[in-house]
């Protein structure tokens, strides 16, 4: 038998599995009408189903504000529970929704920032031709938070460099050539290439660690052999840019789509170096028709670039 505690666990999230629509609606709404509205039931009903979640849970789960409410500490908690059970769970509704009507279903797609500019909408305007029902939800991030969101099953498809390993299947879409970004004035900048071991007195602008091109950097350092002098880490490949033409620093990045920065070189480095773009999925999880159909449209258009 489980213990008291585990017992009273149990129970209550056997009494909570009704409410979880009704408790994130009331955090996201915070006013009872408006919950009501959202679930499409009418007010007095919400109002007892919260009444009676509070008595079992021995506390209130909300509380008056002003004309709305708020969430208690506990009606927090509960909300917090209630929303991380629903994303898996509603990512597999909406499977089965698009199962009935493929045409119509939704892609979640994540990406990271770098990839936004023109390969994310170069996708999406191809695939809306044929499939001009289907609905995208786009999530940016970094490299790691792209693949967690995947493996919580809150994103359906991400587009990330470099390409992840098991438990995700992958396809490299692009590959793009790395340069080094140099402000107009360093004695390199007009050079026709430079090797990377040639900047290892440099100060370094760098993306954070979890970001796909922190990565590849890192790796690229360690093979030519030294260590990396870190002077700013940003989130924003346009901050590092920036940083680099106010002149900082030095970096690593793909060209810009646009050309080089006012205030900056992008010389091409020597051995070559680059970085594939994939698309990657879970490989054992079941995938909505929707899904499938925009994945298949993304691997038909795999390239290289530059």
């Amino acid at each position: 038998m489980l213990p008291d505690a585990e017992d009273d666990a149990a129970r209550l999230a056997q009494h909570l599995a009704p409410t979880l629509a009704a408790l994130r609606a009331v955090a996201a709404e915070q006013h009872l009408t408006r919950a009501a509205q959202v679930l499409g039931v009418p007010q007095p009903t919400l109002s007892r189903a919260l009444a009676r979640l509070a008595e079992r849970v021995g506390a209130p789960v909300i509380a008056k504000r002003g004309r709305g409410i708020r969430l208690t500490r506990t009606g927090e908690l509960l909300a917090e529970a209630a929303a991380a059970a629903l994303g898996p769970l509603e990512a597999g509704c909406r499977a089965v929704v698009a199962e009935v009507d493929p045409e119509r279903g939704r892609v979640v797609l994540g990406f990271q920032h770098t990839m936004g500019g023109t390969l994310v909408p170069e996708l999406l305007r191809g695939f809306g031709r044929s499939h001009p029902h289907v609905r995208f939800e786009l999530v940016q991030g970094a490299r790691d938070e792209v693949l967690a969101r995947m493996r919580s099953g809150a994103v359906d498809l991400g587009l990330v460099s470099p390409p992840p390993g098991p438990p995700w299947r992958h396809a490299v879409l692009r590959t793009e050539p790395l340069v080094a970004l140099l402000p107009t004035g360093h004695p390199l900048a007009g050079r026709a290439e430079v090797e990377l071991a040639a900047l290892a007195g440099e100060g370094f602008v760098v993306m954070r660690s979890g970001y796909g091109m922190r990565g590849i950097f890192d790796d690229l350092a360690a093979r030519a052999g030294f260590a990396v002098r870190v002077v700013f880490e940003a989130e924003e490949i346009h901050t590092v840019r920036g940083l680099v033409a106010a002149g900082l620093g030095v970096a690593v990045l793909p060209p810009d789509d646009r050309g080089p920065v006012p205030g900056t070189a992008e010389v091409p480095l020597r051995p070559a170096a680059h970085r594939d773009i994939a698309l990657a999925w879970p490989d054992a999880a079941p995938t909505a028709p929707a899904v499938r159909a925009f994945r298949e449209h993304a691997l038909g258009r795999r390239s290289v670039s530059g």
